[in-house]
């Protein structure tokens, strides 16, 4: 099998010896010696969360002194003063997304952002009043649409249309814009697939919601710090993306959001103090007046120590380069899906890849998936050491990631799966056990 990226070739084979050879002429080899490794793991679970480098760690003690120093004072005069923090952060995002730097603000999680902005979108008038999404969307996105839904009066069950999925696996953006009738207010669709990894075209399905003046968002926490975009550029009205998978801000790390400069003047839909302009926040009006940037979609205070990590971790993303880091990405899920064909498809291991194999179709993890016994599987890799994380009935999602992976660590992975399965090792687990991250 050979892999091409532009005038790139790379070819791969089953040997151990050509994993290393991988490793000897990959650029980013370097980077990983500034991750925190959980002792004696694999880690291939970037996808849910992202490991701890010493650049975040650098930065979160740097707050912390400041708040022992400074007290309140770290609100003015900190090193970047923590009142603009979350702007800040949002313009240092705004490159990996193709953003201008107002676009974007750090604030809230997921969820909320998902909630602000479909509150600020979604205005149904006449026969105009469903939202679309899709089948395969991550729940927590569609239980956001029907409340609002129900916040506007309209029914959760009958207008939330959802595109279903032809194999269980992957959304076809034909069916997507075969939906885009003149019933649908707002989309809101993934980037990429949590399950299957499947990246979907977002220009092209902006361009057909726009060619039928309908919004249109995408939940970017499977893609962003993995693939570069450019939202801006595409002309995507919103997106959302939390920071502790890819981008490796850390547990309970804020979200980011996107807002593109046309909508600026649109009131947001949750309105909150941190969302007015600057110079006039602490008058304290009690007329809201929102900053006419993605700042004013922010809704309270930002969590300065619970974020204090992003600023280093991405600085790191930013030091090796997005376009460096996908081009790696795609080479080692390439790799890792050229060994499963090789040692694990046939039977008796019975194991499919169930992502996209285009480059243009995936994004930085791959779901191997299983008939039968992929949760004890799962528990089986994580007792000799390898992290990959299990999504039911019958997938084992494994990230490798660019930026602290190795092709050496895919090819022991996969090495290991052998094992397991020859010795049948996984059927002493329960899987009823198996926990999910």
């Amino acid at each position: 099998m050979t892999v091409r990226r532009g005038t790139v070739s790379q070819s791969f084979d089953l040997s151990e010896e050509c994993a290393r050879r991988l490793d000897r002429d990959d650029p980013l080899r370097s980077m990983g010696e500034r991750f925190y490794r959980p002792t004696d793991t694999v880690y291939l679970a970037g996808n849910s969360l992202g490991l701890a480098c010493q650049d975040a760690e650098a930065a979160l003690q740097h707050r912390l002194e400041e708040w022992k120093q400074l007290g309140v004072r770290g609100w003015l005069d900190g090193e970047g003063p923590w009142f603009h923090y979350a702007e800040t952060m949002g313009a240092l995002a705004a490159p990996l997304v193709g953003a201008h730097p107002a676009e974007v603000v750090f604030t809230g999680t997921t969820t909320v952002n998902i909630h602000s902005l479909v509150a600020t979108f979604f205005r149904p008038a006449g026969s105009r009043r469903k939202i679309l999404a899709g089948a395969l969307s991550f729940p927590t996105d569609l239980y956001a649409l029907r409340d609002q839904l129900r916040l506007r009066g309209c029914d959760p069950q009958a207008d939330l249309v959802l595109v279903p999925s032809r194999d269980g696996r992957t959304i076809a953006e034909d069916d997507v814009i075969a939906q885009l009738t003149d019933q649908i207010a707002l989309v809101l669709l993934p980037s990429v697939l949590y399950r299957s990894g499947q990246l979907l075209d977002l220009e092209r399905l902006t361009r057909a919601a726009r060619d039928r003046d309908i919004p249109i968002g995408f939940d970017c926490c499977h893609s962003v710090g993995a693939l570069p975009h450019r939202l801006h550029d595409w002309g995507v009205d919103f997106a959302v993306w939390c920071s502790y998978k890819y981008l490796n801000g850390g547990p309970g790390c804020s979200a980011f959001l996107f807002l593109h400069e046309r909508h600026y003047e649109r009131r947001p839909g949750l309105s909150g103090w941190f969302g007015t302009h600057k110079a006039t926040q602490f008058d304290l009006n009690l007329d809201f007046d929102h900053a006419r940037s993605a700042g004013g979609w922010q809704i309270s205070s930002p969590g300065i120590l619970g974020s204090a990590t992003i600023s280093g971790a991405l600085q790191v993303i930013h030091e090796a380069g997005i376009e460096r880091i996908r081009d790696k990405s795609l080479r080692l899920t390439a790799y890792l899906m050229h060994l499963i064909d090789g040692r694990l498809t046939q039977s008796p291991y019975d194991f499919e890849v169930g992502t996209p194999r285009e480059a243009e179709r995936r994004g930085g993890h791959v779901a191997l998936e299983r008939a039968t016994d992929a949760a004890q599987i799962c528990l089986a890799m994580r007792a000799r050491g390898f992290t990959p994380d299990y999504r039911a009935p019958n997938v084992i999602r494994i990230a490798p990631v660019a930026l602290y992976n190795s092709f050496h660590e895919v090819w022991r992975t996969v090495d290991e799966l052998v094992n397991i399965m020859k010795v049948e090792d996984y059927q002493r687990f329960d899987a009823t056990s198996v926990e999910v991250t």
